[in-house]
């Protein structure tokens, strides 16, 4: 079992684990000794904190300065200890360490009583969702084993856990110098009869084993090989949760796409046709289907994970700067990382005392927040309740790791509606024997979708032609579509009924052109004056990196995020000599030298 172990600085956590592991006799042979005589040569007083720290500058300073796990066992099972620094500057070590604890206990000095650490990693340790937490009071030496002083810290710190929502198994009152109810119920406590702090560690009980939950493993990597006939596409990552065997259906999210797992691969290992929670692994499908880093994979017949821009969240942020809206911060969640941006903040708590603010523009370093953020695409993940592993994140700052939390909820966007139609969709295709990859050898071509859009007399139309002229001239499979085909055929009954919604007219265009795409064509389409809402419609729709985005003319009237600019109708020759140079650098048609 993984134990975390937490408190304010000096507070005692490593004297607690050095008297731990001194009195299950889990210490190397004469490590006691060698310790207590480095101390005399040192002319230190021994303690049993430096049993763990090992560094020569933590003994100097006295405190601990990063996580450290220890071993140790007791008759009932083996432990991990994880110390968690105390320093408010190594808040994130703490918070790393505890993300593995499956308990905690948090150590509170009865001299100095709960301090402003105690509460925030408290507030921490029921962010990461650990439900099972011991308090140790510490110290007692220090008050004369007063029981005054003890119900004094106990009544504070329960108030405070009750205001987090945070249930404590036990207040264990103990002097961790001379191991009064470490191990064994001390005489100078006859106050006290409760549990000793071995006997309430055997008492937490082991959380789920990661194997009985659903399957969940994020994409790392899809390796090619390609020498001595070898023509396996490897999806490679580490499975967090669950398990999966040759056979099993896989989808992935946020694309939706499916297929079955036809073998499971390893670098110079045995074959096997089973995985399990912990490994990294990687494997092939029986179906080929194009797959990108930052999906998440789970099994078909297991509940499925969410996907959204929008999530609600609970964060600490330990940035030196504050978290501020209008700004893009990177999210980091499993392999996925995409930029977002604060939208808006419900409620800024100051983890020390509780006390919150509403509506706060701003979070500052070491405040803790329940706040809404937006992503630039769609991401999947569970939410904390569902799975925590897959539902932790942290945040950059210029490149640096300044925030982190979990996700509480997945809200609706914009897009919602369009991206629950396209899982659905990618889930129930149908796939054809042959692949985007054979298509493009045999055609000589990558499937593209080329907007072309800009102002109404611009030449959009003028210069999709021209281009299709050339590229079918040159042997390209290649098709003409203005937006207006697809409204008064596909969209015709929603002109009779005279509705006008453009971004169900979008959608429509776009699910016509993924037919296109999947039958290799290079699809050039032209629309008046498409706005980046429009676009994301469509990216929704179709993979992002088929569509070639191009504007015509050079008065700009539209947000939208163009790849390329060409003059339009004030030279079409040139815009379609530029154009096509442009495929050429992008890969899509054939470079001639």
């Amino acid at each position: 079992m993984n134990i975390v172990i937490a408190g304010h600085v000096d507070h005692g956590k490593s004297t607690i684990i050095g008297r731990l592991l001194a009195d299950t006799n889990s210490l190397p042979d004469g490590k006691l000794e060698q310790v207590k005589d480095m101390c005399e040569r040192n002319s230190k007083p021994f303690e049993y904190a430096f049993l763990l720290d090992a560094l020569k500058d933590e003994r100097m300073q006295g405190i601990t300065i990063d996580s450290a796990r220890v071993f140790f066992k007791t008759k009932k099972r083996d432990y991990i200890i994880i110390d968690a620094p105390g320093h408010i500057e190594f808040l994130k070590n703490m918070v790393s360490g505890a993300a593995r604890a499956e308990a905690a206990l948090l150590v509170i000095d009865a001299d100095e009583g709960v301090q402003e650490n105690s509460k925030r990693h408290g507030y921490m340790l029921s962010m990461l969702g650990i439900n099972q937490m011991s308090v140790i009071i510490n110290k007692m030496d220090l008050v004369n084993y007063d029981e005054k002083v003890y119900n004094k810290v106990v009544k504070e710190y329960k108030k405070f856990l009750e205001g987090i929502d945070l249930k404590v198994n036990s207040f264990i009152p103990v002097s961790g110098r001379y191991g009064d109810n470490i191990a064994t119920l001390s005489d100078k406590t006859p106050w006290y009869r409760g549990d000793t702090v071995l006997q309430i560690l055997d008492s937490f009980t082991p959380e789920k084993a990661l194997t009985d939950k659903p399957f969940r493993m994020p994409v790392q990597s899809v390796f090619k090989f390609t020498g001595r006939g070898d023509n396996r596409r490897i999806i490679a990552g580490t499975v967090e949760s669950g398990s999966i065997k040759v056979g099993d259906e896989i989808v992935f999210y946020p694309s939706g796409k499916k297929s079955h797992v036809k073998t499971i691969e390893g670098f110079n290992t045995p074959n096997n046709d089973t995985v399990i929670a912990g490994y990294a692994t990687g494997f092939t499908l029986a179906e080929q289907i194009y797959v990108t880093r930052g999906e998440l994979a789970f099994k078909g017949n297991e509940p499925k994970p969410q996907a959204s821009k929008r999530l609600r969240v609970s964060l600490f942020w330990l940035g030196r700067k504050p978290l501020i809206k209008r700004k893009d911060y990177i999210l980091k969640l499993g392999t996925a990382k995409v930029t977002a941006h604060l939208e808006e903040v419900t409620r800024v708590i100051n983890a020390s005392d509780l006390s919150s603010s509403q509506k706060s523009e701003i979070i500052k370093r070491h405040d803790v927040a329940e706040c809404v953020i937006s992503l630039n695409k769609a991401i999947a993940f569970d939410t904390t309740d569902k799975n925590p592993i897959t539902s932790r994140f942290v945040l950059i700052d210029e490149y640096e790791i300044a925030g982190g939390g979990i996700i509480r909820e997945a809200l609706p966007d914009k897009l919602s509606w369009v991206r629950d139609s396209v899982i659905l969709r990618n889930y129930k295709w149908v796939k054809s024997n042959l692949s985007d990859w054979q298509r493009a050898e045999k055609y000589n071509q990558k499937s593209t979708l080329i907007l072309i859009t800009g102002e109404k007399d611009s030449g959009r139309k003028e210069v999709a032609k021209k281009l299709e002229s050339d590229l079918f001239r040159d042997g390209k499979i290649v098709y003409f579509l203005g937006i207006g085909s697809v409204m008064y055929g596909v969209d015709a009954d929603l002109k009779s009924k005279g509705n006008n919604k453009k971004e169900e007219h979008l959608r429509r265009l776009a699910e016509v052109a993924h037919i296109l795409l999947d039958a290799g064509v290079i699809l050039i389409v032209t629309a008046i004056e498409l706005t980046q809402d429009d676009l994301e419609i469509i990216k929704t729709t179709v993979n992002p990196e088929k569509i070639e985005t191009v504007w015509t003319g050079d008065n700009i009237t539209t947000d939208i995020a163009y790849d390329i600019n060409v003059p339009g109708n004030l030279d079409v020759e040139e815009s379609v000599a530029q154009l096509k140079e442009y495929l050429q650098d992008k890969g899509i048609i054939f470079k001639p030298f």
